[in-house]
């Protein structure tokens, strides 16, 4: 596949633009001080960018890649099931948005951890918290700067270790001097990006294909099965049921989005980026995916014939748009990698030096200086970075299998634990660690055994492990405080 300085060039000057975003982010300074400007931007995001980090935050590099040539390979069944998507960022801000933001504001927090220990007064569940965030993200930042270089090498020609060095140098370094309102800046340009990026792709697919009609038409005669919700049995209900909750209902919990709640800077701007959020991810999941279809009806071969489903759109980018074009076409699947990994870079970092270091200090009674605090933030998450950068040196194989252990992972430690936590008065500390602690450790043994009851994904497992485990946690500490008070439940 022919690449050449061409196609790199835009590539290095969306690069250095991320770059120049970051330092310039630096000099700012916020009201609330170091730590909530840079773990949650001084909590002063308008409408605009608050739904374009958000956005940016959803779409990884699998956005573009995997889920569209799944789609080249199944057909519209796999829109149907992608398109629960849609409505993730609405419904987070919609549950979390106000109540994280006012408790927030009242106990001065910083991150989902913050909120945890505050609201079940254990110091043991918010370091098993931070374990879970660093240990999950970790997998998810393997995945995205593996997925991001593969895809740099198909499309430009350059080597995956160039392209790795390339874009993982730019993303730990501005993440780390700039922090999350850097992350945030970079989301919304990445944002603007993906949306050009798909605009593009679309367009020349159509024209490459006769347009739509003449596409559709053709994919009819070859590939009826196509057209069908189960796509001739290769789409089963439990797939349908396992991604509505893997990729759908319970990301509402994930911490990288649900932090998200405590940047904003007002009701309305919320309010705003509810809606503008959701017509943005709404368009950009249908329109990938349906690029990913249509591409079967220009290129006629399938997956295994251009490589693999993780080479279908590397492969329809090279055969449909003009070279000249190529170079900002990758920019967009480049950009959601870049702005995903910025994002989970940003809160596990917090969970390290905010929830860990800095909680520790603070219970043996020291003062931790603010140019300390600077410093140390930001060798954390360059520290970080590089750790995952080193480790995606050896590409591991199933690249989105690792994305979605990530997903699941938090999903279940988190999900029961904030959903009982915030909305109901009566949950206890034992059943909250018995889900976060109990539920993730079942999920995990579910993926490593390929545990599937019904055909259903592990997170089925883990999800209504943590939901028994929470329960049965609760039930015990209220029949303990209940002996203990003689029979008197304890206030």
């Amino acid at each position: 596949m022919s690449g050449g300085l061409a196609v790199l060039l835009p590539l290095l000057g969306f690069m250095a633009a991320m770059l120049a975003l970051g330092f310039y982010v630096r000099r700012q300074s916020h009201a609330g001080g170091f730590l909530s400007g840079y773990f949650v931007g001084g909590q002063s995001l308008g409408a605009f960018v608050l739904a374009m980090t958000m956005v940016a935050t959803y779409s990884s590099v699998s956005s573009f890649v995997g889920g569209p040539g799944m789609a080249y390979e199944i057909g519209f069944g796999w829109i149907y099931m992608a398109v629960i998507q849609t409505m993730t960022i609405f419904l987070v801000l919609g549950i979390f948005g106000k109540r994280i933001a006012r408790l927030a504001h009242r106990i001065n927090a910083v991150t989902i951890v913050d909120i945890i220990r505050h609201r079940y007064q254990s110091d043991a569940l918010a370091a098993i918290a931070a374990c879970a965030i660093v240990v999950f993200f970790a997998a998810s930042m393997v995945a995205q700067f593996v997925g991001g270089a593969q895809l740099f090498a198909a499309v430009t020609g350059y080597s995956y270790e160039l392209g790795l060095i390339l874009f993982g140098f730019v993303v730990v370094v501005y993440t780390s001097i700039g922090g999350f309102r850097a992350v945030a800046l970079t989301d919304t340009c990445c944002a603007i990006v993906m949306i050009l990026g798909v605009v593009l792709l679309f367009y020349y697919v159509l024209e490459a294909g006769g347009g739509l009609a003449a596409i559709l038409t053709e994919l009819r005669s070859t590939h009826p099965e196509m057209f069908t919700p189960t796509a001739a049995g290769r789409m089963p209900i439990a797939l349908y049921v396992s991604q509505w909750l893997l990729v759908g209902a319970l990301t509402i919990a994930l911490p990288q989005s649900v932090v998200r709640s405590i940047s904003y800077r007002s009701s309305a701007d919320m309010h705003r980026a509810m809606i503008i959020g959701t017509v943005v991810i709404a368009f950009m999941n249908i329109a990938v995916n349906l690029v990913g279809v249509l591409g079967r009806g220009v290129m006629g071969v399938d997956a295994k014939a251009l490589g693999g489903v993780d080479s279908v759109i590397p492969q329809l980018m090279a055969h449909v748009m003009p070279p000249a074009l190529l170079g900002l076409a990758i920019i967009g699947p480049l950009a959601a990698s870049v702005s995903t990994i910025s994002g989970v870079l940003i809160v596990a970092s917090s969970a390290v030096v905010k929830d860990v270091y800095l909680h520790h200090m603070q219970q043996r009674g020291r003062a931790v200086p603010e140019t300390h605090l600077r410093r140390l933030s930001m060798g954390v998450t360059a520290a970080l970075g590089i750790i995952v950068f080193l480790l995606a040196v050896s590409p591991p194989s199933l690249i989105w299998l690792i994305n979605m252990f990530a997903f699941g992972g938090l999903e279940t430690a988190f999900f029961w634990v904030l959903v009982f936590g915030l909305f109901t008065r009566r949950a206890t500390r034992t059943g909250a660690l018995c889900a976060m602690a109990g539920g993730t450790l079942i999920y995990c043994a579910a993926m490593a055994w390929s545990v599937r009851p019904m055909g259903l994904h592990p997170i089925a497992v883990g999800i209504t492990a943590s939901l028994v485990l929470f329960l049965l946690g609760d039930l015990w500490e209220r029949t303990r405080t209940q002996d203990t008070a003689g029979g008197r439940p304890l206030s």
